[in-house]
């Protein structure tokens, strides 16, 4: 997010140069530096054996399978926000949550941290966001995942965290 008003005082900022980061907006009555702030998201992976769990969100994506995902709520850490949005949209529980990287989303100043999870129990019981939620053999996920890029990334990384030696998962790639 680019300020161009200081949130305290309302005074419309000017640009101050911030050494290593170049011209950064400043309130000159609040003595306040505003860099630019990204949304912190999470996607996350979430395996059960050789199979993952697969979403359909008709706001997101039309004709595209997507990983869950959601933003990080002030006070929660990321893999607090992996439980809550996996519990949220899926209603199951997961654990051995591991980091894979990050990605940014440009076109909607968001920061992807990406992680892989573990399912521990539970039954799919989808929420109201999600039209649709199953597991899918991994081997099939990138061809169903067609207009999710960052998605697809995400599963990349899982394939190689997993020690996945394969071809067929990799067959719809481009």
């Amino acid at each position: 997010m680019k300020f161009i008003y200081c949130p305290i005082c309302g005074e419309k900022l000017i640009d101050r140069d911030s050494w290593d980061e170049g011209p950064v907006p400043y309130c000159p009555v609040d003595d306040i530096m505003y860099f630019d702030t990204p949304k912190p998201c999470i996607v996350v992976a979430v395996m059960k054996g050789k199979e993952i769990l697969l979403l359909k969100q008709n706001y997101t994506f039309k004709n595209s399978k997507v990983l869950v995902s959601g933003y990080v709520t002030n006070g929660e850490s990321v893999e607090d926000t992996v439980h809550r949005e996996v519990k949220e949209e899926t209603g199951i529980t997961v654990g051995d949550i591991k980091y894979l990287g990050s990605d940014y989303l440009a076109s909607k100043e968001i920061i992807m941290l990406t992680f892989m999870a573990r399912y521990v129990e539970g039954e799919i019981i989808k929420s109201p966001e999600v039209d649709w939620a199953e597991w899918g053999n991994i081997d099939d996920a990138m061809c169903e995942m067609s207009e999710d890029e960052i998605g697809k990334r995400v599963v990349r990384k899982l394939l190689k965290e997993i020690g996945y030696n394969g071809e067929k998962a990799y067959r719809c790639d481009i």
